[in-house]
């Protein structure tokens, strides 16, 4: 059966979850991490592209992606084989990587933006045993750029977009894009 073709909007962004085979850990140490940020900045190179939200976990990572110039397929099948030929030389591992191809849910709106952002941010204090005990000290997650108002060292990420949108948005307008991920419960906009 012949897979499902995917959607792309150069206008539109993408919530992108790629996760470990049989939800095994794909980052194993720092290193892996800013493995993962390199091949990433070589993407962006290669193709130009924005990222508003990110959180790499252990076995897993997210991304609120656009790329406005070309297919997103052709962005992530360079992120996804450059990382996973580095794991697979750097640990010796053989056999599939990620449990299959990526998943991607295009992001028709500004509120969607908003929502899915917190809930990619809320990843290292919403698992079952909570990473952290505050967002902003999970150090790979673009979280704490939004908390600190720090810039970032890779030129793909681009922290005005949410924060232009929090303020436009009438429930949001009296709080920050920060406040607004870091309530306790989600609440419909």
């Amino acid at each position: 059966m012949a897979r499902k073709k995917r959607q792309w909007s150069p206008h539109h962004y993408n919530h992108v979850v790629m996760r470990g085979n049989n939800r095994q850990a794909i980052f194993n140490s720092a290193a892996d991490y800013q493995a993962f940020f390199r091949v990433l900045q070589y993407a962006h190179q290669k193709y130009t592209f924005s990222i508003v939200a990110y959180c790499i976990m252990s076995n897993h990572y997210h991304l609120l992606i656009r790329s406005p110039e070309v297919p997103l397929v052709k962005v992530m099948a360079i992120i996804n084989r450059r990382y996973s030929d580095y794991f697979h030389k750097k640990h010796q591992y053989t056999g599939q990587l990620y449990e299959r191809r990526y998943f991607a849910e295009l992001v028709p709106s500004p509120i969607g933006m908003l929502t899915v952002s917190r809930y990619i941010h809320r990843n290292p204090i919403s698992t079952k045993t909570p990473i952290v005990d505050k967002m902003e000290y999970y150090p790979y997650s673009s979280y704490h750029h939004y908390k600190h108002d720090s810039p970032s060292l890779y030129s793909f990420l681009d922290t005005t977009l949410l924060r232009t949108y929090s303020s436009q948005i009438s429930p949001l307008r009296s709080q920050s894009y920060c406040h607004y991920c870091e309530q306790q419960q989600i609440e419909q906009l």
